[in-house]
């Protein structure tokens, strides 16, 4: 009887820390969370290596460099040619 009533405190035990744990992880989000978040929502569309640069560069606090900026746009002007590459490339800098 010793041993079903210890058990039983011990369960109760664990369900409360296991609910006290759940509580603290539904707080709000961290910077770095809310940052990822913003990060994915922006690199919609984008893919493999472009992907990877963006979110590299948004993560971090510095600001994409112009050459970040050309590797990213050459990549979305693959297909493109003439003056359409030429508008697309301006437009895509001056983000």
């Amino acid at each position: 009887m010793k041993k079903l009533l210890s058990l039983t405190a011990l369960g109760l035990a664990l369900a409360m820390g296991f609910s006290a744990h759940a509580a603290e992880e539904a707080k709000a989000p961290t910077k770095q969370q809310s940052k990822m978040a913003t990060c994915n929502k922006d690199a919609t569309g984008m893919k493999g290596d472009e992907r990877k640069a963006f979110m590299k560069t948004c993560l971090s606090n510095k600001p994409a460099t112009q050459q970040d900026k050309m590797k990213a746009c050459n990549t979305e002007a693959t297909g493109k040619k003439g003056d359409e590459r030429k508008a697309f490339m301006s437009e895509c800098l001056k983000k």
